[in-house]
Parts: structure tokens; sequence; C-alpha cells
């Protein structure tokens, strides 16, 4: 059925460009376009997501991430409004007889009115839009809800929509209708982002002073992304204040952080430059004696954020952006002359090129560098061990952005990828001796994209977004590949030079979602989408350090290819001060990846001889109710859902539930504004707990005591549930200070709920005196936890 519908959409994209091409042709002359951009009055930032609509018909547009937008309309007088959460409605008088450049500013809301100035043209997109399971979250919005130990966190906001898990308890990875973590592409301006957490994933490497906005695509993935299965999370940082200079900051009971940000010329060219650092270390270190054998033992992290952009003219911008995060932490004993060290972290680097061609036709051209590498290196006495993992990745792309009319808006590009993989490399000392593997097993490959796609509304009830992708992924030399015998041992081997092909893979994605509208108020939508990942991340669950390894698809390892299906109704009520949805999914993954049963890390290896494959599957609801609008705002959000893997080498080849299967999942979250001092926030989260592997019996063989394990997942840890509360005051708003500045008060886990951490066997007793005891006992480590953070700006 898969391979007939493929072919069906593939034949149905072609013959719908062959008929857009045609339609664009066809020239009226009593038609112009309104282009130009929309921004912060206060600021001059762009403002991605703002809505321009035509009052008395149904014709309007969003801007692009970058602010932009065009729209065709016949010769004619109009009222246009522009609008965007959180600022205040501008209305626009205009005359169109000729083709016109409109740049529009919009005046932030003030704190207590702007749910209710904020125009409801903008909410209608839930409605009208014809894209499924979008959710986009402005960075005040996540600074309203309560935040671990004060640290604002916004995959942890992410993790309470419908559809998104957690980890586990304090994490901040997430896992998106059935999908695994690696298969949510992460991009922080463009650099796609290969570890997302700091503390061992307790905290997200984000920080929020940097943040301008937070959209999630988890259903319908436009053509434009790709390389993922499970969504797209697309975090824009802030472009610097080009009117005068700002400085933010927050001091808070772990961490502290800056922003200084403003103009390098006027109205014309800004900076932005964020930095963080935790001082766990710090603070611990009068507790820790000199004379103590852990003297010198220590964790931080820190992360800095920097941006800068220049406006030529009218047509031409450029961008320059990167991120750079750090993990250290230190182990030292004195008494057995150990000296642990284990950094790892993210390097990004972006630089944007915006060309505007004419007032249809928009241009960006990214070019990227990124880099995660972990490290893992022990000294004890003259011995020297050091463990690398890693990726590193040089990108480049360009998208274009056509409007040939109000009722089209086509876009296309291309994208190039070259990767390096360092899965596992271990190296040593001894003296002077050094000593290296027989394989470094560095990997290098080639990936790219190009696609087209269309936002039809086609009649004013009905709207399309179609598109294709064609992606492909090449693994290239230099590489060794080797022949062995049953038990291992290395017989002959394949060498392949620099830049010669050692595997590809290729394939079609086509995506589509149709929007019908019922009413004002009410549409359903509908999508398919199929998505090929050719890059993996593999995970063992007996490994205790974050040494989870980037690998990609070889001769061996094949791609993961996904099939997505998915309705929904959508709903708005009372001038859209409340909207609804409700959506339902079904999706396939082919080519999952797992290590057999029984292994254990072995650098000497390549690690792909140790992979198992099979398949998976992902059903399920997710029930949304929003309001946005008024003192109090929020929303209510459930899943239920069921997710499955099989694999021919595990579990006796019988279908087993995920680890992160969750059958119930709920998320209430409010944010309340009492007067222009006091705001107020609150969640609530309960979930199913999640499936585990535990012994089942204990005996001896010999004098050791030997565990036999259940079924993989056959039991489930207890069900999740927590409360967080914060109260955030506001100093009184002076005019002769030049400073603000805010406290922030919030309890973690409020009636302190014991959540299972994990589960672990201990033993009383001998069992030659007959009183052998094996108990199992449940770990929690995070109690009912306040905090307070001071937050400032001048």
């Amino acid at each position: 059925m898969n391979k007939q519908l493929y072919r069906f959409l593939i034949s149905f994209f072609c013959c719908l460009f062959c008929f857009l091409s045609g339609s664009y042709s066809q020239k009226n002359t009593t038609r112009h376009t309104i282009s130009g951009y929309v921004r912060d009055l206060k600021t001059g930032e762009n403002l991605n997501g703002a809505t321009i609509s035509v009052k008395g018909n149904l014709k309007g547009l969003t801007t692009n991430a970058y602010g932009f937008f065009s729209l065709t309309l016949a010769e004619n007088r109009y009222e246009l409004n522009c609008s965007f959460i959180g600022y205040q409605t501008q209305t626009i008088n205009l005359d169109l007889r000729n083709d016109t450049v409109l740049n529009v500013s919009l005046a932030p809301a003030t704190a207590l009115s702007q749910e209710v100035i904020v125009s409801s043209k903008k909410r209608e997109v839930n409605v009208k839009s014809a894209q499924m399971g979008k959710s986009s979250l402005p960075i005040e919005k996540i600074k309203s809800i309560p935040a671990f130990l004060g640290e604002v966190d916004l995959l942890k906001v992410v993790q309470l929509l419908p559809g998104v898990r957690n980890a586990g308890e304090g994490t901040s990875g997430i896992y998106v209708r059935g999908g695994g973590p690696d298969q949510n592409l992460i991009l922080l301006d463009d650099a796609v982002v290969y570890n997302s957490g700091h503390l061992f994933g307790f905290f997200s490497v984000f920080n929020s002073d940097a943040i301008k906005n937070v959209t999630l695509i988890k259903g319908g993935m436009p053509a434009q992304y790709g390389g993922r299965l499970s969504s797209v999370l697309d975090i824009s940082m802030k472009e610097g204040n080009n009117k005068e200079m700002q400085v933010d900051g927050g001091i808070g009971l772990i961490a502290s952080r800056i922003s200084i940000q403003g103009p390098i010329q006027k109205e014309k060219s800004s900076f932005i430059l964020s930095a963080r650092r935790t001082y766990i270390d710090v603070l611990t270190k009068p507790f820790i004696p000199d004379s103590s054998s852990f003297a010198g033992s220590g964790y931080y992290f820190y992360d800095v954020n920097a941006k800068a952009n220049y406006r030529f003219n009218d047509k031409d911008r450029l961008y320059i952006s990167g991120y750079f995060g750090r993990d250290v932490f230190d182990f030292v004993s004195s008494q057995q002359s150990l000296d642990v060290k284990i950094p790892w972290g993210n390097a990004t680097g972006t630089i944007r090129w915006n060309h505007v061609f004419n007032k249809q036709m928009f241009a960006n051209t990214t070019a990227v560098y990124n880099d995660y590498n972990f490290s893992f290196e022990a000294l004890q006495n003259n011995f020297n061990v050091k463990l690398a993992s890693g990726i590193r990745d040089i990108s480049i792309k360009h998208d274009l952005e056509y409007y040939p009319s109000s009722n089209h808006k086509l876009k296309f590009g291309a994208t190039y990828i070259f990767h390096k993989f360092t899965p596992s490399v271990v190296s040593g000392r001894q003296d002077s001796v050094v000593f290296k593997p027989l394989n470094a097993q560095l990997k290098y490959a080639r990936e790219g994209a190009a696609y087209v796609q269309d936002d039809w509304e086609i009649t004013p009830k009905v709207q399309l977004n179609a598109g294709l992708r064609y992606s492909f992924f090449q693994q290239v030399g230099p590489n060794k590949i080797y022949t062995t015998d049953d038990d291992g041992n290395r017989t002959d081997s394949v060498v392949f030079r620099k830049g010669q092909s050692v595997k590809y893979y290729g394939g079609f994605e086509p995506r589509a979602t149709v929007r019908f509208t019922l009413n004002e108020q009410s549409s359903i939508k509908a999508s398919v989408t199929r998505n090929l990942q050719y890059i993996h991340l593999v995970s063992n669950s007996g490994t205790t350090l974050p040494t989870d390894v980037w690998v990609p698809s070889t001769y061996k390892v094949k791609p993961q290819i996904s099939w997505l299906y998915a309705a929904g109704y959508f709903k708005n009520f009372k001038s859209n001060m409340y909207e609804a949805s409700v959506e339902v999914y079904y999706k396939s993954m082919k080519n999952q990846i797992e290590y057999e049963e029984g292994y254990t890390p072995n650098t000497l290896d390549d690690t792909e001889n140790s992979f198992v494959f099979g398949d998976g599957w992902s059903y399920g609801s997710e029930w949304l109710i929003n309001k946005t609008k008024g003192r109090l705002t929020g929303w209510v959000g459930y899943t239920l859902s069921w997710t499955w893997r099989k694999f021919k080498d595990l579990n006796f080849g019988e279908k087993f539930p995920a680890k992160y299967d969750r059958r119930h999942d709920l998320s209430v979250v409010a944010m309340y504004e009492l007067n222009k001092k006091w705001k107020f926030g609150a969640t609530f989260i309960y979930g199913t707990g999640n499936a585990v592997t535990l012994p089942q019996r204990f005996y001896f063989v010999g004098d050791v005591l030997t565990q036999e394990y259940s079924r993989i997942n056959q039991y489930r840890l207890p069900s999740y549930h927590r409360m967080d509360v914060s109260a955030t005051y506001r100093s009184p708003k002076n005019d002769t200070r030049k400073w603000k500045s805010e406290w922030v008060f919030s309890i973690f886990n409020v009636y302190s709920r014991q959540n299972p951490f994990f589960i672990y066997y201990a033993q009383e007793g001998n069992v030659l005196q007959g009183n052998l005891k094996i108990q199992a006992k449940q770990v929690s480590i995070f109690p009912i936890l306040p905090s307070v953070t001071w937050n400032f700006k001048f």
C-alpha cells in the first residue's frame, strides 16, 4: 500500500507543479504587490510569523523567518491589519495603485493588556493555516512558566505540548510521536544541535536571554526540512537591539547569565552577546578541604551565544551567529592516584545572506559549521587513556521564496552537507609507550537534498500545502571494510581512497497537508509525509556516561524511513480567546537501530558490528485546549498513544513497547497576571511510567549470583506526576531609574512526589546463613526544590 501511495503522490506533485508553473505565468495588469518587513518598534528586530490580513476578505499571510512578506492584490483601496502576539495591532489604510514597499513597526503591548490587544487574526492561524502539528512559543511565554532551579529551559516547556514526552525526571531530551531522541531536527539559527543537554541532560544548552522564538513542527513537516523522522525544533536567536544599548541578566542559585546587545551602526546593524555559567564547582569547593581525597573534583557548564547583522540596503542583509558550550566534569581521587576529566559540548557557526530579488522573490543563502564532541580522559599513576567521539559538519544551503499571487507561496531550494563521524576512538600512553586501536572508525559522508513546495489556497475553503523533496547520502573514503571469519577474526579488507564512494542511498520524500474550512471558527486537516534519516544516534542503556554515538548510514547501516499519516479537527471559541484541536496519527518506522543483546562497549571494534535492525510503529491521539487572551492564559494537553518496536534479533523476535512508550500523558499550564507587579505560573504533569527491563530470577552459578532478566520492557515504573509553581515580582516603574528588575520565586515538585529515577537491587544477608534477601529499591533524586532568581535589565 505504501508503494502505491508513494507513486501516486509523486505523480500528483509532478502534475501539480506543472499546472502551477503555467498558472504563474499569467499576468494581470490590474494587480499590484505590497512587500516589506514587520519589525519591533523598540528594538528594530524582524518579527517572524507576524500576520498581514486584509479587512473584508480572507486574503492574508504571515511573515517569513526574517520578517519579510509579499502580498499581491487587485488595484483598490484596502484596510490592512498587522498583528503579532504580544504586540499592538496596527491598522493601515492603503490606496493600492502601484507596487508598494511597506515596512511596519509594531509596538509591544503592556503586560496586562497584551493578550487582549493582540488581534484575533493572529489566532485564526490555528484554523486557517494548512500546517498541522505546529506550535510557536515566544520566549516571553516560555519565561512565564515555572523553571527547574530557576533556569528557564525551552526544551522543558516544549515537553509540555501534546505528543511530546520527556526522557525521565528532570531531563531535557524530547521524544515526539514515538520517535527516538535522534529523530528530532534541532536547529539554532539553521545550525544542527547534536547534543541539546547540559549536566547529563538536566538543563538544555539554550540560554533564554539569547532566544527570540521557538517553533515545533511534529506533523506535516514542510519539504524544506529533512534528515529526521519525527519533528523539527527551529530556534531563532535574537538579532540585537539596533536602537539603543541594552543589558539583561540574572543571578540564580546555581547559575548566572548576562546579555549585552545594541547597535553597531544605529538602525543599520546590531549585535548581541550572551553568556551563562554555573558555579556548582565554586559553591562546593569550600566544603571539600585540601586534605580530602576528592580535592580538585568538580563540575560546571558554560555557554556563549553571539550574533551580529548588517543591513547593506533594503535588499541585502548579512547575519553572523555562533554558539559555544561546554560541560566539564573532573573527578580526582588521591587515594587511587586517579584523575578523570570528561569535557563535552557543541560549537556552531552560521553565516546567512538575505537578498530580495524583487517584490515577489526573497532568497536566503546559509553556510554552517557545527561540531559536537565528547571526551573521556583518565590518568592513573603513569597510565593515561582517552576515549573520544563526535560529529563535525560543514554545510551550505540556498532557499528561495516566490509569491506569485495572494493564493500561492512557492518555496524551493537545495542543501549540501559534508559529515565527519568519530563514533569511538581510544588512545593511550604508558610512560613512553603509545597505543592506538587497529581501526580508528573515522567515517566520512556527503548528504544533500533539493525541494519544492507550494502553499496553495485553492478556494476560500480549501488550502493545500504540497511539497516534494529528493535527498541523498553517500558514504565516502578514506575507509576500510574488513572481512571476518565466524570467530570475528579479520581475514581480508577492502580499501577506499579519499572521496571514493563506499555506499549511496537516496529517495523522494513527498509531503502534503490539506485544510478544509467548515466555518470561520473550525476546520479539518489531514497530512501525509515520508521522511528519510541518514544519520543515527545509538544508545546503550548500560552506559552511565553520555557516550551515545552518532553513526552514518553505511554499507551495513541503512537509512531510517518513516511514513506519517495524521488528521485533525481544529476550532476556536469566543472570538479566538480559546483554540482547541484533536489530532490522530499513525507512524511507521523502518530500519530502527539498537545494540545487540548483551552488548558491552568495545572501543577496539567498529560499533556498527554490534548493531541489530528492526521496525517500529506508533499511533495515538492528541488533545489540546489553549486560552490565549485575558489575565489567565495557558493550555491543557493530553496524549493517548502506543509505541512499539520489533527486532528479529531481540526479544525472541516478538514486538515490545519502546522504552518511552507512554500510554497517558497530561500537561496543565497556567499563567496569571494579577497586576503590574505580580504574575504567577503553575504546571502539572502526569504520565504513565517508562517501560523497563528488570531481573525476574536470581540464582547462583558456583559462587556467583546471576540474574535472569525479563523480556524487553516487560515492566513499568510507577506513574510520573509533579506540580511546579512560580511567582514573579516586578519592581515598580520609575522614570528616573534606567534599569528594571524582577524577582522570580519558584518551587519545583511542590508536594515532593518521589518520582523514580532508576531502580536497583540491594542484597542483604548471606546465602550460607540462609538469610539472603534481594530487594528492589527505587532511587528518586528530586524532592521539593525551592529557588529564587533575580533578573535585571537596563
